[in-house]
């Protein structure tokens, strides 16, 4: 059996869905977590199918996601997105890495043999802020983790490219002409149904094969912020201009010009300095080896721009 820990989420659908489609594994194998109303309406079609429910949020007790635990050999741990628990430095066993780790210790508790955990593809250790939570559970693993894991940095999402863009906003942001960030470098954008395909590869192949590997999950060809605004410019047929200036000032303007929440801008404006490091420029083939074995081809980036804006 294995869990899938926030399934209707973009990653955990994505996931959950390849492998059914794909035929990796029967819905009598896959067990999932839902933390709300909504999501359970969402897998609702999956559930229909054989597909086990559990209702689970991070702050239930320890001892409710070990009876969740208790028929999984393996989980499929997708990292919380409670951000704002990162916000203002958050010190050690305080950040979004406390979610994982009471998931995880009703894991332990339960007798979970393997543990796949959706990190992100920056460098450990790393400049970014968003990594911090990530880092402090992959040391976990490996130092507190009696079983397997495999740990799965996931490529930075196509669709999350409005973030980086200068905190970019589809519905109010038409007439915007120029978008300033703290810095700028490759990044190997990777599309979430991508994602989604190679995860579920990875969780169905034997357990043994991912065993103890940290591996990233990242399309090749990696796209700058300034070659994002030529291909947004291209879409809005109006040219978007990109500056880069220091991190003071960028979040000075987002936080005063912008009315965004000072915790979330001083928090990602640390992702630059990792950018501007090369950090998320990613060299490795796992991804599209995995997505070939199904005859799938990376989806562009700049086809996810295009989609995106239309």
């Amino acid at each position: 059996m294995l869990v899938i820990v926030g399934a209707s989420g973009k990653l955990g659908f994505a996931t959950l869905t390849s492998l059914l489609d794909h035929q990796l594994l029967t819905a009598s194998q896959i067990a999932v977590t839902s933390s709300s109303p909504q999501g359970t309406s969402k897998l609702q079609p999956f559930i229909s199918q054989g597909v086990t429910l559990h209702n689970a949020n991070w702050d239930d007790p320890v001892t409710h996601w070990t009876s969740i635990f208790k028929h999984a050999d393996a989980i499929f741990l997708i990292s919380s997105a409670r951000i704002q628990k990162d916000f203002h430095d958050a010190p050690p066993g305080h950040g979004r890495e406390a979610d994982h780790f009471n998931a995880l210790e009703g894991a332990k508790a339960a007798g979970v043999k393997h543990v796949y955990y959706t990190s992100l593809a920056f460098a450990n250790p790393s400049k970014s802020g968003v990594m911090t939570a990530h880092e402090r559970t992959e040391a976990y693993l490996i130092e507190h983790w009696a079983g397997q894991f495999t740990i799965i940095r996931e490529g930075l999402y196509s669709e999350s490219w409005l973030l980086y863009f200068g905190h970019w906003d589809l519905q109010s942001d038409g007439g915007r002409s120029e978008v300033i960030t703290a810095g700028d470098g490759k990044i190997s954008w990777t599309s979430i149904a991508d994602l989604g395909v190679a995860n579920a590869l990875i969780l169905a192949a034997p357990r043994s094969e991912w065993a103890g590997r940290t591996v990233y999950l990242s399309q090749e060809k990696a796209l700058s912020l300034a070659e994002v605004a030529k291909v947004v410019s291209e879409e809005k047929r109006s040219e978007v201009a990109f500056s880069e200036v220091s991190r003071d000032e960028h979040e000075k303007f987002y936080v005063k010009q912008r009315g965004m929440d000072e915790g979330l801008v001083t928090w990602w404006s640390k992702t630059y300095a990792a950018l501007k490091d090369g950090e998320c420029e990613i060299h490795d083939s796992t991804l599209e080896d995995l997505l070939a074995a199904k005859g799938v081809k990376p989806k562009p980036m700049e086809e996810t721009i295009h989609e995106m804006l239309r």
